[in-house]
């Protein structure tokens, strides 16, 4: 089966073994043997294998080591048993949950994975149909299970699939405890070596078990607790704010339905082309609540029933987007550090206003998320953590909390639109983000104002503050060079000052700063407060600048970032 090709010796290798492997279905062959003499495409398929990071696997849907198929998630489902039957110290057999969202080839994935795991002894509890992200950390702490799996590719394009891990805790795995899984999975020499039962063999061994109604119910009730003004939102208010809702195509349409119901919102606008599961995100172009294309049709219905704030959740329901009112009426969309800041203010003030705010009281952040949701929590006496980027730090913080008693976690939150109200999940929810700001609107709509003035009240207590996020795009093996390049040269060649402000400290967090785990990530503080951070991405192929500055005022920190910007960019694009 040899194909002419002058492929680099790997991607050969890698190409070869698939072809000779007896595992591997004809249809799949087929489908490579079609690509003879497209090099750029089979070597883009076969230079590598896909790799297990530590949020798990995430690529372009396909056949080939580096591409999300069901031999790829068998291979790392097969590593991650090896790891969940060696770490297993309880009685009876281990547990995994098992959920998926809208996304192409996600239910197969899924039952391929439980299957895998099922020939490993190990029960597999399985959702029958798309559930978001939270619901199932919350369901591995509820079911007390060994470990859970989530098949997404969060909110990046059609094409791409993923597969998130996570441990006992609820909490996606940390670095060492993925380095572990890595290793397992390397030892997979053959997908041959993949032991999986059929279906029927795990069912009638009690091996795999379906999840449903009553799962979904506990996740409501966990969510909905966390209201601080229930008795408000069952009287007026709760009528009185109109809200437009867009799932994106995604998990979120019935939890954050539900939610809201369950609290008292009884105006709730669905927008209609973007109820429905969608793999193909047919009406946006890209299911990413951080971007203003993706509420076009939400601000159109939102103009149409005059809604007072348009809520959007991405297709694993994990985070959260909202819109809302300026003083003419525009719609004005709320950054992640905004948003953050808004629902930080209004849950720990209303915690203290009914005398429920514990003395020691802890908010988490990451490193490249805004100083102002710092502030705030600060000024309501609780003391701020700063964690790597990725919701499983601010999780593994919240564990060490509930064992140690010494902080008692209220808010965790990212940037990237990712916040966690509340103990009873270790990921970003945007059901309780829908939740939480929609009951800050209807409260303070009470008050006569909007979530637009409230955030301008802040920044006037506070500081204006202004934050922006510039990525490049640079795909296939010599994107990853590119973007080691690009890092390497700020490591090796620190600026002493940018766009005429000298540079006070750079941070090197590959050396493990501040006790966290080692990160390729640099960031760069100012002499003025500002700063900004070099991170590449670790799900896409992306490297990302992040910017934040504290103006004087609106117009004052709008110049200092924009001259930040373009000092830095301009050094970055060479």
């Amino acid at each position: 089966m040899d194909m002419m090709t002058t492929l680099s010796e790997q991607a050969q290798r890698n190409l070869d073994q698939w072809l000779n492997d007896e595992s591997i279905d004809a249809a799949t062959k087929e489908e490579l043997q079609g690509l003879q003499g497209q090099d750029k495409e089979l070597e883009d398929r076969f230079y590598r294998d896909l790799e297990f990071g530590t949020g798990g696997l995430r690529g372009v849907i396909g056949a080939g080591s580096n591409r999300m198929n069901s031999y790829t998630v068998g291979r790392a489902t097969q590593g991650l048993a090896e790891y969940i039957v060696s770490a297993h110290t309880g009685e009876g057999k281990p547990s995994v949950i098992i959920a998926h969202d809208s996304r192409h080839f996600s239910p197969e994935f899924s039952l391929e994975a439980a299957l895998v795991l099922a020939g490993n002894g190990i029960v597999a509890k399985l959702f029958p149909s798309l559930r978001s992200t939270p619901e199932l950390s919350f369901a591995v702490r509820n079911l007390k299970a060994t470990g859970g799996i989530v098949i997404t590719a969060s909110h990046n394009p059609p094409e791409y699939n993923g597969y998130k891990v996570y441990n006992n805790s609820g909490g996606q795995l940390v670095p060492h405890e993925a380095e572990q899984v890595i290793s397992n999975i390397r030892e997979v020499s053959s997908f041959a070596a993949i032991k999986r039962i059929s279906r029927e063999e795990a069912e009638q061994q009690g091996l795999l078990v379906w999840l449903g109604k009553e799962e979904d119910e506990d996740f409501i009730q966990a969510v909905t607790a966390i209201s601080v003004n229930r008795e408000l939102l069952q009287g007026e208010a709760g009528k009185a704010l109109n809200i437009v809702y867009t799932p994106l195509h995604g998990a979120g349409n019935l939890p954050v339905r539900a939610g809201l119901e369950r609290l008292g919102f009884t105006n709730v606008s669905i927008v209609s082309e973007q109820e429905a599961p969608d793999g193909n995100f047919t009406t946006v172009k890209s299911p990413n609540p951080e971007e203003r294309e993706a509420f076009t049709l939400a601000i159109k219905l939102g103009e149409e029933v005059d809604a007072d704030i348009l809520i959007g959740t991405d297709p694993d329901s994990d985070r959260m987007g909202a819109v809302v009112k300026d003083p003419d009426g525009k719609y004005f969309v709320l950054t992640g550090n905004q948003s953050g800041a808004i629902m930080i203010h209004y849950y720990l003030s209303q915690l203290q206003e009914q005398g429920k705010l514990p003395s020691n009281g802890a908010v988490i952040k990451t490193i490249v998320t805004s100083e102002m949701g710092a502030a705030i929590a600060e000024h309501y006496g609780a003391t701020v953590f700063n964690t790597l980027t990725g919701f499983k730090y601010i999780g593994e913080k919240m564990n060490q909390f509930e064992q140690s008693g010494e902080h008692t976690y209220l808010f965790g939150y990212e940037e990237s639109y990712g916040y966690l109200a509340g103990n009873y999940a270790r990921d970003k929810d945007a059901v309780v983000a829908a939740l939480l700001i929609s009951e800050a609107a209807a409260y303070y709509k009470q008050q006569g104002k909007t979530l637009y003035d409230v955030l301008q009240e802040l920044y006037e207590q506070f500081g204006h503050f202004q934050e922006s996020l510039e990525s490049r795009t640079l795909k296939g093996k010599d994107g990853v060079a590119q973007i080691q390049g690009i890092m390497e040269s700020w490591r090796t060649d620190s600026p002493a000052e940018i766009a005429g402000v000298k540079v006070s400290e750079a941070l090197d967090y590959s050396k493990g700063l501040d006790g966290l785990p080692k990160e390729n990530v640099l960031k760069f503080l100012l002499e003025d407060g500002s700063w900004f951070c070099l991170r590449p991405s670790g799900t896409e192929p992306k490297i990302k600048v992040y910017f934040a500055v504290r103006g004087d005022s609106g117009a004052d920190a709008t110049a200092r970032i924009q001259q930040l910007t373009a000092a830095v960019m301009q050094r970055v694009d060479g």
